[in-house]
């Protein structure tokens, strides 16, 4: 990664960092369930900004979403509320999406499905996240159709 690349995501990392706090957070939308029928999805990221689109657009279709910071608290919210569906970042802090996904890999008997996003282009990361059983795998920026579309296909009914 170019120095300016790391400059920024690390400064991006630890501003929104200190600003969080170290709880994750539990948001359940007040609106009736439609497309999502309540299924439960996890966002693991540490752009504050894309975690917020991201779950405006879940919960408008019937999601409950869960939000986790950082890989660790990912991981343990992975394994203690047992989404349906985890969307999760590949670069985050404590941990990174590849090892969260090795780990829900090699822990769980029942694969959870997992969306890997991403700003990296490279292609090997690609087909590491394939070869690991991620379920799709989108390039940010995204548009939050895209993501919609795969939600749902992942999580039919």
């Amino acid at each position: 990664m170019p120095p300016q690349k790391r400059a920024k995501k690390a400064s991006k990392v630890a501003v929104t960092d200190a600003a969080d706090s170290p709880a994750p957070e539990m948001a359940v939308s007040g609106q009736p369930a439609v497309a999502g029928g309540g299924k439960r999805v996890l966002l693991v990221d540490d752009d504050a900004e894309i975690v917020e689109s991201m779950r405006t657009v879940l919960e408008s279709k019937g999601y409950e979403i869960l939000i986790a910071r950082d890989g660790n608290q990912g991981l343990a919210m992975a394994e203690s509320h047992d989404p349906d569906l985890v969307v999760l970042d590949m670069m985050m802090p404590k941990r990174s999406g590849f090892l969260v996904l090795e780990r829900l890999r090699r822990s769980r008997s029942v694969p959870m499905r997992v969306i890997m996003i991403t700003a990296n282009e490279g292609s090997r990361h690609k087909a590491y996240a394939e070869m690991l059983g991620v379920d799709d795998y989108i390039r940010k920026p995204f548009a939050m159709d895209r993501l919609i579309d795969s939600v749902q296909r992942l999580l039919p009914g």
